[in-house]
C-alpha cells in the first residue's frame, strides 16, 4: 500500500513539473509575441508593409523577419533590413531573452538606443547600421557578454565610447564609423583580441593612437 501511494505521489510530482515547464514556455512565447507587437506599435512609418504579417492570423514565429530556435518557439533572430522603417526602437525588444541577432540596419530608426538591450545576454549580433539614431552608446551593452558583432555606424551618435565596452572580449567586428563620437581612442581596444573588423572613420576622436591596438 505504501509503495502504491509513493508511486502515485511521484506521478503527481512529475505531472506538476511538466505542467509548470509548459506554462513557463507558454509565458515565454507570449512575452516574445507581446514584445514584437510593441516593436511594431512604435514604428511610425512602414511604407513597404514589412510588418503587415505581424498579426494574429499566423504564429509570430512565421512573421516576416523573425526566426526561432529549433528546440523551442522563442525568437532568436530579428532581421528587418532595408525596409524604410521609421520610428524609435522599442525597449521591449530586450524582453526577448533568447534573442541572438538583432538586425535592423539601413532603415530610418530615430531616438536613442535603449539601454535595456544590455539585458539580452544571449545576443551575438547587434546591427543598427545606417539609421538616424542619436544620443550616446549605452554602457549597458557591455552586459551582452556573448556579443560578437556590434555595428552602429552611420548614425548620429555622440559622446565617448563607454569604458564598459572593454568587457566585450568576444567581439569580432566593431563598426562605429560616420557618427559624432568624441574623446580619445580608448585603451580598451586592446582587449578585443578576437577583433577582425574595425571601422571608426569620420568621427571626432582626438589624441594619439594607443599602443594597445597592437594586441588586436
Amino acid at each position: 500500500m505504501v509503495y502504491v501511494y509513493s508511486k502515485v505521489v511521484c506521478l503527481f510530482l512529475i505531472c506538476l513539473l511538466f505542467n509548470k515547464s509548459r506554462i513557463q514556455a507558454l509565458d515565454g512565447n507570449e512575452t516574445d509575441r507581446q514584445s514584437l507587437l510593441a516593436f511594431k506599435k512604435a514604428i511610425m512609418q512602414d511604407p513597404q508593409n514589412a510588418l503587415i504579417s505581424w498579426n494574429d492570423s499566423v504564429h509570430f514565429c512565421q512573421w516576416e523577419g523573425i526566426s526561432r530556435g529549433r528546440r523551442h518557439q522563442r525568437v532568436t533572430r530579428i532581421d528587418i533590413t532595408s525596409r524604410d522603417l521609421s520610428g524609435p526602437l522599442s525597449p521591449y525588444v530586450a524582453n526577448m531573452s533568447f534573442l541572438q541577432t538583432l538586425q535592423i540596419n539601413n532603415n530610418s530608426l530615430h531616438g536613442e538606443i535603449p539601454p535595456q538591450l544590455g539585458n539580452l545576454f544571449r545576443l551575438k549580433g547587434l546591427n543598427l547600421f545606417l539609421n538616424n539614431l542619436k544620443g550616446e552608446i549605452p554602457a549597458n551593452i557591455s552586459r551582452c557578454a556573448n556579443l560578437q558583432h556590434l555595428r552602429l555606424g552611420r548614425n548620429n551618435l555622440v559622446g565617448k565610447l563607454p569604458e564598459e565596452l572593454g568587457a566585450l572580449s568576444k567581439l569580432r567586428s566593431l563598426v562605429i564609423e560616420e557618427n559624432s563620437l568624441t574623446g580619445r581612442i580608448p585603451l580598451f581596444l586592446g582587449n578585443f583580441t578576437s577583433l577582425e573588423i574595425l571601422y571608426a572613420t569620420r568621427n571626432h576622436f582626438s589624441g594619439s593612437i594607443p599602443d594597445t591596438i597592437a594586441n588586436m
